[in-house]
Parts: C-alpha cells; sequence; structure tokens
C-alpha cells in the first residue's frame, strides 16, 4: 500500500488529554491552550466532552469553553458524548461535530458509560441520525481496540463485528482505539486491512496511547496501513480515567516530527506545537511526557509539517 502525503491531526489534549489530570485546570486556561492549538493550525480539535461532571470533574465546564471561542468555519470544535443527552448539549453549546466511543467489551464499557456494549451501538446509532438531521458531523471511536483492562485480549473479528454495526450511522470516520497502550504494530496493521476489507471507502482514523511505548510505532503502521486521521495529545498528556494504568496518548509534537521527517504533510506548526507543550508544563508545574518538549526539534529546522 502507497503511504499517504498527507495525514489529517486530530488535537484531544483538551478532552482526553486533561479529562486525567488531577485538580481542574481552569477555564480560561483551557480556552487559551485551544487557541494555541489553532494557532499552529490544526483544524480539528476535540475541545471537552458532555458527560457526567460528577465522574469527570475536569469536563463540568464544557459548555463554558464551548462558549469562550472564536467561530471560524475552517474549524471544527468536537465534543465527546456517550449518550443522547451528552448529544443534546454537545449541540445546543454549538459543536459542529460530535465524536462517540463504543468500547469492545461489556465490562469496559459499563464502567466508561454505565451501558453494555450493545447499548452504547444503539445510542451512536440513534445520536448519528439525530446529528445528520442538525447538520452536524458525527464520527465514532472503537475503544478498546486491541484489548480491555478487564476482560483481557480483544479479537479483531470483535472489533470487526462492531465496526460493521457502527457502520450503519454513517460516520465521517471510523476510529480504532488502543485505549489502554497494549496495541503492537502488526496488530495495528492486521486490523486496517481487516477493516478496509470489511468496510471499503470508509475513512478510518487511529487512536493510540504510549501506556508501554509504543505508541508513535502504532501510528507510524496506521499511517503506513492506510489510516488517513490520527489523534495525538500535546504533550502527551491524558489518560482514560476508568481504566488502570491507562497513561498518556501519543505527544502531538513527536507525531509532527516523526510525519514531517517522513515527507508528509499536517498543515500543523512543529515549532508551534512544542511552544504549547512547554506552556503546558508551566500550566502544570511538572514536566508532560513528550520528547520534543525537551529535545526540541533538529537543531536550525523550522518546519510546517
Amino acid at each position: 500500500m502507497t503511504m499517504a502525503r498527507k495525514i489529517e491531526i486530530v488535537e484531544v489534549g483538551p478532552r482526553d488529554g486533561l479529562q486525567n489530570e488531577p485538580g481542574v485546570f481552569p477555564t480560561a486556561a483551557k480556552v487559551e491552550f485551544i487557541n494555541r492549538i489553532v494557532a499552529a493550525g490544526t483544524r480539528r480539535i476535540e475541545t471537552t466532552s458532555f458527560v457526567n461532571p460528577k465522574r469527570v470533574p475536569q469536563m463540568a465546564d464544557a459548555e463554558e469553553v464551548m462558549k469562550a471561542l472564536p467561530r471560524r468555519k475552517d474549524v471544527h470544535y468536537v465534543g465527546l458524548v456517550l449518550n443522547r443527552r451528552g448529544f443534546d448539549r454537545a449541540a445546543a453549546a454549538g459543536c459542529d461535530e460530535i465524536g462517540m466511543a463504543v468500547m469492545t467489551t461489556d465490562a469496559f464499557n459499563e464502567r466508561n458509560q454505565g451501558v453494555t456494549t450493545r447499548e452504547s451501538i444503539d445510542d451512536w446509532l440513534e445520536i448519528a441520525a439525530a446529528a445528520h438531521a442538525a447538520g452536524i458531523r458525527a464520527q465514532v471511536t472503537i475503544s478498546g481496540s486491541f484489548g480491555c483492562p478487564f476482560e483481557g485480549e480483544v479479537p479483531p473479528e470483535k472489533v470487526i463485528a462492531i465496526a460493521r454495526e457502527v457502520a450503519d450511522g454513517n460516520p465521517i470516520e471510523i476510529a480504532i482505539a488502543d485505549t489502554i497502550g497494549v496495541g503492537v504494530p502488526s496488530q495495528v496493521t492486521d486490523l486496517l486491512r481487516r477493516l478496509k476489507d470489511a468496510l471499503p471507502g470508509m475513512p478510518l482514523r487511529g487512536h493510540f496511547h504510549n501506556t508501554r511505548n509504543t505508541g508513535i510505532a502504532n501510528a507510524y503502521a496506521a499511517v503506513d496501513g492506510g489510516a488517513s486521521v490520527i489523534d495525538a495529545s500535546i504533550g502527551g498528556i491524558g489518560g482514560c480515567p476508568f481504566a488502570p494504568a491507562a497513561t498518556g496518548n501519543i505527544p502531538t509534537e513527536d507525531l509532527l516530527y516523526m510525519l514531517g521527517r517522513m515527507g508528509i504533510e499536517t498543515g500543523v506548526d512543529l515549532d508551534e506545537t512544542i511552544a504549547t507543550g512547554r506552556w503546558l508544563q508551566k500550566q502544570f508545574g511538572r514536566p508532560v511526557p513528550g520528547m520534543l518538549v525537551k529535545a526540541g526539534s533538529f537543531p536550525g529546522s523550522k518546519e510546517r509539517t
């Protein structure tokens, strides 16, 4: 397969990145974070989630964040929703794109969303129909695509079966997520091949956590395997509050460096993204996991990948 020469980046730092942080990141700082991301060239940003604030306190200010953001026709602010109530909130808040997650196992889905996988698939189909009727872009992520923290290995056949069902909602893309960071490149390649065979023409996105230091390698495998979109989080921050030891996402700046040196365009400025990672460190008062925040780009290079 010929590797794509352009990859779209979805920045998930403001939602997936911050949701696992201790304490509460101030609303004004979230808005500045998102504005910095836009200034660097990213055009799809997972800004917040519309979930029960008692379960994810870091996202309790979802409406306030959305209200404070400048609206641009070329920027999509993505709201994560897990049920119809969340979708209604996201639509009212002005999200022009929503994402929903469906876990591969009941054990994980019930801890994350309070319902079975079957119920979440049904919820997604209802939400997708409502989103299409409202003119809102809708996409879906199959979480735990390579393993569940409670049930162990997840066979690719199960992911394919779920993908076939959620495809009935006509999403703009389907993402495979290594939510707990257990996958390896060969699994990514195999799963993408199977998905392309099962759902020809369906755009695919990759979402990888770096829990066991395979995240960037898995992102490479996803690009090589035909994914057109990759999620990443500035500084490598993040994790899932409902999965033990599910540490951060792949760092956006590290991903940009790899893709840029490979000649793959993203439209996102590497140096500005590194600067935002360093800004995050100051906000947190501690280092972030990303490597380029520490090392910088290749000496003397200033590139917009």
